[in-house]
């Protein structure tokens, strides 16, 4: 499982909109890399935010 996928997951299966440093907490991940796949799947419109820094699946 790569990067961008771990982080779906994580925030499939805490049900709500979540940021990159809570991410980073409950995947025991690097904030860099975090960071680089919310980008991706920002730009691939696979998570919105329905709040300033929160980010939840599309």
């Amino acid at each position: 499982m790569d990067i961008t996928e771990k982080v779906l997951q994580i925030m499939r299966d805490e049900g709500q909109p979540l940021n990159a440093g809570k991410i980073t907490e409950l995947g025991g991940l690097d904030r860099k890399e975090v960071d680089k796949a919310m980008a991706k799947l920002k730009k691939e419109e696979k998570i919105v935010s329905p709040k300033r820094c929160y980010w939840q699946p599309a």
